[in-house]
């Protein structure tokens, strides 16, 4: 009989965390021109400063930089392997920063501290709190994020009694000066719309009218292409054991997905500068098509006369319309089951 090695990675358990864990997650990431084109193939990402080098001339850059979610995708793809490959769910970000453009030919590389574990009550899991540094290959820090994630345990019948939950800021602290150079004259047939900043009042909502249906290959091949290799995304056998019954669609993708929609209505919003809170409120499956509707939570000016900021509350629902939600929430504060994302987020757009 053979010996059975035990040089396979099975992945961290809850048990296997400890506060103020410090890890240096592997596979650095080249950026490829492929890697852009896919991701429009597989999200239909639209916005101008990310799809045209002439037209990010016009914005102040020498080419386009990364579409950020993408960039997110690819650096934040580097932590599953060691935080979440065991997870049974990835349940919220806060604290969300992109504080430099990344462009065609980057190394994007990823660094993490657990900052917080709570054993559930069921005794079968356990959340996980983790601040990721993403850096690109000049060291510079391209990414800032906070995360918590519920991870199995190995063994259900140990109780660690761990209890230890950090507190998070209600919106990401905004730098002093935006990373973003001067915008010269854009031509706004070229961007798509033609509303900016002075345009948006508080309190208004945008039905985004786009839905788009998401099939297992679109959402494995994205997922795929970031280099996530969490179990619930990949594993249909797997998952066919559990009551979910199918593999579990990659939370970021449906990030891309509502940003993608949100296009119409918020053409201008070309960076996005923080993201403040976000919740994958319920699951999202192959199949499934996704809506989104936005709420202009806050105007932020800035001393600048090329560009300002919006803070934006935007939904996500799964088979449902926004016409057809008014609030995402039912009469006793629980997310709807239609609910799949709740996304509190800061964009920088056009005067």
């Amino acid at each position: 009989m053979a010996k059975i090695s035990n040089k396979i990675n099975q992945g961290n358990y809850f048990e296997d965390f400890s506060l103020n864990q410090k890890i240096v997650h592997p596979l650095p990431r080249t950026i490829s021109e492929g890697d852009v084109s896919l991701y429009i193939a597989l999200t239909g990402s639209r916005f101008a400063l990310h799809s045209s080098d002439e037209l990010a001339k016009d914005f102040g850059y020498e080419k386009r930089p990364l579409d950020d979610l993408l960039m997110f995708h690819l650096t934040f793809g580097k932590s599953v392997q060691d935080i979440s490959l065991n997870a049974i769910a990835n349940l919220g970000y806060a604290e969300v920063s992109f504080p430099n453009p990344v462009f065609i030919g980057d190394t994007v590389r990823l660094e993490t501290t657990v900052i917080g574990l709570k054993e559930n009550s069921n005794g079968k899991s356990g959340n996980v709190y983790v601040h990721s540094i993403g850096y690109n290959q000049k060291g510079q820090e391209i990414l800032n994020l906070k995360r918590w994630v519920m991870v199995h345990k190995k063994n259900p019948q140990t109780v660690l009694g761990l209890n230890s939950v950090p507190s998070f800021e209600k919106t990401t602290p905004l730098p002093k000066e935006l990373n973003i150079p001067t915008v010269k004259s854009v031509d706004k047939q070229l961007t798509g719309g033609e509303f900016v900043w002075g345009d948006y009042e508080v309190g208004e909502r945008l039905n985004h009218i786009e839905g788009i249906t998401v099939d297992d290959s679109d959402h494995t091949l994205a997922t795929k292409l970031y280099q996530n290799n969490a179990k619930v995304h990949f594993n249909d056998h797997m998952m066919k054991q559990t009551p979910m019954n199918e593999r579990l669609m990659y939370g970021g993708h449906v990030i891309s997905m509502v940003r993608t929609i949100s296009f119409n209505g918020l053409q201008n919003a070309q960076w996005i500068v923080a993201i403040n809170s976000g919740a994958h409120a319920n699951p999202t499956f192959a199949g499934d098509t996704i809506y989104a509707y936005s709420e202009i939570v806050e105007k932020i000016d800035t001393p600048r006369d090329d560009i300002g900021l919006l803070r934006i509350r935007t939904v996500g629902l799964k088979n449902i319309t926004p016409q057809e939600v008014e609030s995402p929430f039912e009469e006793d504060g629980k997310y709807k089951k239609c609910v799949v994302l709740d996304l509190d987020y800061t964009v920088a757009i056009l005067k």
